[in-house]
């Protein structure tokens, strides 16, 4: 319970200096897809501010059901065109095959492992490409950020045709 009540504690000082926002619609109209990895700090990594983009997180930054649920809600509400889908480096998912995943953590489902950031981020931006409900989106950028460095490598882009 000392955590529990620590983030209560800081709670009380973030509620009494916070920065209020508008609105839930990110000023950018993007959002942006990345790891739950506790190393990445989205916002200072890509110079991004409270109320400017949706993020979110998952195991591995990979475009599951549940990413294809929020884009939906975030492109046709939210107004969203945008997406850039984050990867890392030194990433649990990577060099490691879902079998060994799901013997470690005895969870018999798919977890989507990387053995390539470059051929996975293809296939995820495949995926939201064709996806017949993201039609509002106009742009897909494919990022792997460097945890040693900080840097992120811009691997692939798509863009809708206009018309």
């Amino acid at each position: 319970m000392a955590e529990v009540s620590k983030l209560i504690q800081a709670n009380e000082q973030y509620a009494s200096a916070r920065a209020t926002v508008g609105t839930g619609r990110p000023s950018r109209k993007l959002a942006v897809v990345t790891c739950m990895d506790a190393r990445i700090d989205v916002f200072a990594a890509l110079g991004l501010h409270l109320g400017e983009a949706n993020v979110i997180r998952n195991a591995g930054g990979r475009v599951t059901d549940d990413v294809l649920r929020s884009l939906a809600l975030a492109t046709h509400v939210l107004g969203v065109d945008t997406v850039v889908v984050m990867q890392h480096t030194k990433c649990g998912l990577a060099g490691v095959t879902d079998e060994e995943l799901q013997k470690i953590t005895g969870a018999d489902v798919g977890f989507l492992s990387i053995a390539d950031h470059e051929q996975a981020l293809r296939d995820d931006l495949d995926t939201l490409a064709a996806t017949p409900y993201l039609g509002p989106v106009k742009v897909i950028a494919g990022f792997v950020y460097d945890v040693d460095t900080g840097h992120i490598a811009d691997v692939v882009r798509w863009e809708r045709p206009a018309g």
